[in-house]
């Protein structure tokens, strides 16, 4: 295919597959990982730790994103690590039935987020690239539904896919049997990445901007990066923008990573006892499903009265639900129909309340250079949720689940203190005619 064809391609015939192809390795990385690990036998312990630790590379996204600017085009880097991405996970798929299998399975894990992160950079400037502006409102709607959907993929059918291998023990015993699910479905996701591989090579446009992008040297670009990480942290109130976002999801930082192992564990240790599959319903597909609602709910509403308006709404949104860990933990309940529900308030809640999150950083992130102050504003919110999950493995096994779950509760305070101490102003994020049209 030429070049002039392809450069006239339909946004339809890339956009929807480029952001499921973003979506499903930072699913993996951060859910699907924490399963599999629990899984296989790891301690909660190692699970939260390591796992956490795979943050970093959304952490120093920002800092590299100047390198993806400068070497090759956009279209290269997207190709490129789309085929890395499938080798991190062939790589997972082919350790895990070894002895060795978790400091190997990590190392591909690595790669694996490493590729991702730098896969994000890429899309998101091909996107600007590759559309005109036009076209880009009406499209990103587009692309975060393939995006939601590739979470659907991942917390939801891989995670049943998987609960199903288990269960069919077709190699024998659970002690094989359970490696070897993994491992075949891991297999299944680098076939998946080959393909998108292969194919964006030919689907992608070729848009004259990214083809011809004005060549800077890397002193030029990163004296442009001083520049903007200087301007950033010298905004008015650096303190109070950097409390709110470092500490609004610290609750939900730590909750996040004993979830998934809370509903697996046996009820003899405190958890729920569900099976691999169970847990893939209730997070991939009624969690994703009530996600989405309270984010959708939350988007409209702020736009109708404000971000100011309902911030302090949000706030309790995102944190208080989380009592209905506290009282699974306690409870212990038989009923798939009540932990489906109790589940689905909690992500309802953190859908809504997250609207608040995006929403401040993008009006902290307002005048020059907005679109790197952004990307800072991510990095933080990437620490924010890495460095409390590292310990919340050794929390929850010193403290038992239900005072673990009461300690999670205890730590939303520090985002409402800092919620009190922003300022914001009253018209931020109301929608106008203006912006309609």
């Amino acid at each position: 295919m030429s070049k002039t064809k392809s450069s006239s391609r339909s946004p339809w015939a890339w956009i929807p597959s480029l952001y499921f192809a973003e979506g499903i390795p930072y699913v993996v990385v951060m859910t699907v990982a924490v399963i599999m690990y629990k899984r296989l036998g790891i301690s909660n312990t190692d699970i939260a730790l390591y796992t956490s630790w795979l943050y970093l590379p959304w952490v120093i996204k920002p800092f590299w994103s100047p390198i993806v600017d400068i070497l090759k085009s956009k279209r290269w880097w997207i190709v490129s690590m789309q085929l890395m991405i499938g080798a991190g996970l062939a790589g997972v798929a082919f350790t895990i039935p070894t002895t060795l299998f978790f400091q190997s399975s990590l190392a591909f894990f690595w790669l694996l987020a490493f590729s991702s992160a730098t896969h994000d950079i890429a899309a998101d400037g091909f996107y600007m690239y590759g559309i005109d502006k036009h076209k880009q409102a009406y499209f990103i709607g587009i692309r975060s539904t393939f995006y939601r959907l590739a979470m659907i993929t991942g917390q939801g059918l891989l995670i049943i896919l998987a609960g199903y291998l288990e269960s069919a023990r077709l190699f024998g015993s659970t002690t094989k049997s359970i490696p070897m699910a993994w491992s075949i479905t891991f297999l299944i996701m680098a076939a998946g990445f080959l393909v998108f591989c292969f194919y964006h090579k030919y689907a992608l446009p070729y848009p004259k901007e990214d083809a011809n992008r004005e060549a800077k040297s890397f002193e030029g670009v990163f004296a442009d990066f001083r520049e903007t990480f200087v301007t950033f942290f010298y905004k008015k109130d650096i303190w109070k923008i950097l409390g709110l976002l470092l500490f609004y999801r610290l609750g939900e930082s730590q909750l996040v990573k004993m979830a998934s192992p809370f509903l697996l564990d046996p009820k003899e240790v405190g958890g729920l006892g569900l099976s691999t599959s169970e847990v893939g319903v209730i997070y991939g597909t009624i969690g994703i499903i009530f996600l989405t609602i309270g984010g959708l709910l939350g988007g409209y509403l702020a736009s109708r009265n404000g971000l100011k308006h309902w911030i302090w709404w949000m706030v309790v949104a995102i944190n208080l639900p989380n009592l209905v860990y506290v009282y699974l933990s306690y409870v212990l309940p038989d009923s798939f129909l009540l932990i489906c529900t109790s589940v689905a308030v909690e992500q309802f809640g953190y859908g809504f309340g997250f609207t608040a999150y995006m929403l401040y950083q993008i009006y902290v992130s307002e005048g020059n250079h907005k679109t790197a102050h952004f990307a800072f504003c991510t990095g933080l919110m990437a620490l924010g949720m890495m460095i409390p999950g590292m310990i919340s493995g050794w929390l929850q096994e010193l403290l038992g689940y239900q005072h673990f779950f009461i300690w999670v509760i205890i730590c939303t305070i520090p985002s409402f203190i800092m919620v009190k101490l922003i300022d914001i102003d009253p018209k931020f994020g109301i929608r106008t005619s203006k912006d309609e049209h």
